[in-house]
């Protein structure tokens, strides 16, 4: 459940972030999607979420 959560959350912040995260170079990785419905782009980051996800595991054994 709480893994849930969190993924839902980091959800929440790409879609906020993403203009600057395209920037970057996260968010056009071969696992993120982007669609048009209801007049409104979606944007659902799966793979950059594990790369980011990766990235703060190993932040936090080396801490």
């Amino acid at each position: 459940m709480r893994w849930l959560l969190v993924f839902l959350l980091a959800c929440l912040v790409f879609s906020g972030l993403q203009g600057w995260l395209r920037k970057v170079g996260l968010g056009r990785l071969p696992g993120d999607f982007s669609f048009r419905l209801g007049g409104r782009e979606w944007y659902v980051p799966l793979a950059s979420s594990l790369v980011l996800s990766l990235l703060a595991m190993l932040i936090g054994l080396v801490i």
